[in-house]
C-alpha cells in the first residue's frame, strides 16, 4: 500500500462523502478506493469511515486522522511545488567547482554575470585542481579539462584548449627557434605540472606521438611561475593555452612548434545526472554556452 495514495483516497472520500465519487475524482475504480481504505484502516488499527447503504460517514478516530491528513497532504503538495519551481526557475544554492587558474580567469566572470541574471540562486564557487567527487561533496557542476574517466557523470562539451610551447622574443632571437621537438634537447626549458610528473613533452608528427625528453632548469607546479620565467628569458616552457593568452597578445611570449601539437584536450561540464535536471544547473551551462568563448584551440 502507498500511503500517501491511501491518504489521498480517504480525504477524496470524506470530502465526497462516497466512495464512488472518489474513484471519479482519482481516476480510479471504487474497489480499489475501497482498498486502499481497508489498508490503511488495517494499518492504523481502527476504522475510519461507517459505511451504510446510503451514505459514509467519519468516525471519531476518522474525524481525528482527517485533520492530519489534511496537514500532510498540503505539506507534500507545497513540497512538490517547490521542486517543480527548482526545475523551472533558477533558484537556490549553486555550487561550481573548477580548476583553480581556469577558475579564476574564466568560471569567476561567469559566475558574477550569473548571479546578476538570477536573483534568486547564491552562488558557490570552489577552485582546486583536485578532481572531486560531485555527490559526496555536494558540488552542483565541475568545469574539467583534459579526457574524462569513466564514470557516472553526465558531461556537456564547451570548448577545447591547447597545449603550448611557448619563449620570449628575446630568448628566441638569443638561441634560435626550435623547428622539431628533438630541437628541445639544446634548449634551457621549464617544466610546469606535477614535480612527480615525468620531464618529456609530448607531440605529434605523421599522426604518431613523439615524446621528448627535457632536463629542465627549472621546475615548478605554477603556471604564473613557469611563464613569469619564460617572460624574462629563461626559456621554452609547455603550458596550455589560457595560462599564456595574456603573454602571448602582449607579445611578451611566442609560441614555438605549433605544427607539433598534440589534438587540443576537451573542455566539460560536468554534472550528477539528466534527469530532472534543476533550472539552476541548466541556465548555468546555457550561460556558458551563450556568453563564454572556451575554444582556446
Amino acid at each position: 500500500m502507498d500511503r500517501l495514495d491511501a491518504m489521498q483516497a480517504f480525504a477524496a472520500v470524506a470530502d465526497l462523502r462516497g466512495f464512488a465519487p472518489a474513484a471519479r475524482k482519482l481516476g480510479l475504480s471504487p474497489s480499489a478506493v475501497t482498498r486502499l481504505i481497508a489498508a490503511l484502516e488495517d494499518r492504523l488499527g481502527a476504522r475510519l469511515l461507517q459505511r451504510t447503504t446510503r451514505q459514509v460517514a467519519l468516525t471519531d478516530a476518522g474525524t481525528r486522522y482527517l485533520e492530519r491528513v489534511r496537514r500532510i497532504l498540503a505539506d507534500v503538495e507545497e513540497a512538490e511545488g517547490s521542486a517543480e519551481g527548482e526545475r523551472t526557475r533558477p533558484r537556490g544554492r549553486l555550487v561550481v567547482s573548477a580548476p583553480m587558474g581556469f577558475g579564476r580567469l574564466h568560471v569567476s566572470p561567469v559566475m558574477s554575470a550569473y548571479l546578476k541574471r538570477y536573483p534568486e540562486v547564491t552562488g558557490e564557487l570552489r577552485l582546486s585542481d583536485r578532481v572531486i567527487n560531485l555527490v559526496e561533496d555536494g558540488v552542483d557542476l565541475a568545469v574539467r579539462i583534459g579526457h574524462l574517466a569513466d564514470s557516472s557523470l553526465v558531461a556537456r562539451h564547451v570548448g577545447e584548449m591547447r597545449r603550448i610551447v611557448v619563449a620570449s622574443q628575446r630568448y628566441l632571437k638569443q638561441h634560435g627557434e626550435p623547428k622539431t621537438p628533438e630541437a628541445i634537447a639544446g634548449h634551457q626549458t621549464i617544466q610546469f605540472g606535477a614535480v612527480s610528473m615525468p620531464p618529456d613533452w609530448r607531440f605529434v608528427r605523421d599522426g604518431r606521438e613523439l615524446r621528448v625528453t627535457v632536463a629542465p632548469r627549472f621546475v615548478t607546479n605554477s603556471a604564473d611561475a613557469a611563464i613569469q620565467y619564460a617572460e624574462q628569458g629563461g626559456g621554452l616552457t609547455r603550458v596550455l593555452a589560457y595560462q599564456a593568452a595574456e603573454a602571448i597578445r602582449r607579445g611578451r611570449l611566442k609560441i614555438a612548434l605549433a605544427k607539433f601539437e598534440p589534438p587540443a584536450l576537451p573542455i566539460h561540464i560536468v554534472y550528477p545526472t539528466s534527469r530532472l535536471l534543476s533550472a539552476k544547473v541548466r541556465t548555468f551551462i546555457d550561460l556558458v554556452v551563450e556568453a563564454s568563448d572556451w575554444h582556446f584551440g
